[in-house]
């Protein structure tokens, strides 16, 4: 039995799957009720499935990696369905990334790289528009309302200080009921605003690996022509002016800023978040990476880290995976070129300090319209 367990607000990718084992001997045939020799055969074949079921068991559970790798074919399990050939190896090339590791209560999966592909697309946008920067920004599929919201305060800007600014939206597929409805307004949605890109991968918190990999794979097909991209996140209030003024003294090539962590702790408690096994990942301490609030590139580098994930293990801290690929290519993060402009604890809000930065985390109670009219508004800002 598969279980998909939702997360609550956070940065967006994996399953959990139940502790409950499955045998992988033959199922007994249907046996007559009226023959003596049937009786006797029952019994004992009976008692040596019961012993197998067991041993089969103890020995699975002496490797739960092993028995996971066994079990189950990883593109359909991925995809929402339970393999119907147990036994069967995993596709190791197209999964050449998928790790498997367990916690306390239930292993965990990242299937990367894998055979993703899009359902809501838009393919010739950037080509038609020559955007000088593209915002990816990960949402899940129900979030109407926050998409609503961004499209009428900082995404709803098409240029900024003469240079052309294109908003997208990333989603999964729909982890809840009713799915079928979900979509036809998602494709609705997307006749009406023309923003959505959509890959059918599962949307939740721990396929934020996934998420992130899936939206470089568009990027790298669709927009590799142009200068920057930005992920940010949805919970974000996003300065465009000082975003264009920092990329106009860029580098073009093997670019990557944000908020940068150095010599971030690794998380060796299993009631963490943020908890990674040292046979996952040994080392006490991760190489830099920028945090996934909001980051920064250049075009060059999504084709260089999608060939990285197939030679570094993915994990699901979608953020640090990322620093893991940009340390194999050698390339370290840079700074931006102020400390002020990014913020993962929220700034609480003041004219002053929202100009002056370039992105920062919202609380869950903040009005981001308001702050976007308040911002918007004439007089004197510090």
């Amino acid at each position: 039995m598969l279980i998909l367990r939702r997360s609550s607000r956070e940065k967006g990718r994996v399953f959990h799957q139940s502790a409950q084992e499955m045998s992988d001997g033959k199922k007994l045939r249907k046996w007559s009720n009226g023959t003596y020799r049937s009786r006797c055969l029952f019994f004992p074949l009976a008692l040596l499935a019961v012993v197998l079921f067991f041993y089969n068991i103890t020995v699975e559970n002496s490797d739960g990696r092993a028995r996971l790798w066994k079990q189950y074919d990883a593109k359909k399990w991925w995809h929402g369905q339970e393999s119907s050939s147990q036994g069967k190896e995993i596709d190791r090339t197209t999964t050449a990334s998928a790790i498997v590791w367990e916690t306390q209560s239930s292993p965990y999966f990242v299937a990367y790289p894998s055979e993703y592909r899009f359902i809501i697309n838009e393919p010739q946008k950037c080509e038609e528009e020559k955007p000088f920067v593209v915002l990816m920004v990960p949402v899940a599929p129900s979030s109407r309302r926050r998409r609503d919201v961004i499209r009428r305060t900082w995404g709803g800007q098409r240029e900024v200080l003469g240079k052309r600014v294109t908003v997208f939206f990333l989603l999964g597929l729909h982890t809840g009921e009713p799915v079928e409805q979900l979509e036809e307004k998602l494709q609705q949605e997307s006749k009406e605003h023309q923003d959505l890109i959509q890959s059918n991968f599962m949307d939740c918190y721990n396929n934020l690996t996934i998420k992130s990999m899936v939206m470089l794979e568009w990027l790298d097909s669709y927009c590799s022509g142009i200068p920057y991209a930005m992920k940010v996140d949805s919970d974000i209030y996003l300065n465009l002016q000082n975003l264009i003024t920092m990329l106009l003294n860029a580098p073009e090539t093997n670019y990557m800023t944000g908020h940068v962590a150095k010599g971030a702790e690794v998380f060796r408690d299993p009631n963490s978040k943020w908890y990674l096994p040292a046979n996952i990942y040994p080392k006490p301490f991760y190489p830099s990476y920028v945090l996934g609030l909001g980051y920064v590139l250049s075009l060059d580098l999504p084709k260089k880290l999608l060939e990285a994930s197939r030679h570094v293990k993915a994990i699901y801290i979608e953020d640090v995976y990322l620093g893991l690929c940009i340390e194999y290519l050698g390339i370290t993060p840079m700074d931006p070129p102020d400390w002020n402009y990014f913020h993962f604890v929220p700034v609480p809000y003041d004219r002053c300090a929202y100009s002056e930065l370039v992105a920062t985390t919202l609380d869950e109670d903040t009005n981001l319209e308001w702050v976007w009219k308040d911002l918007q508004r004439e007089g004197k800002v510090c």
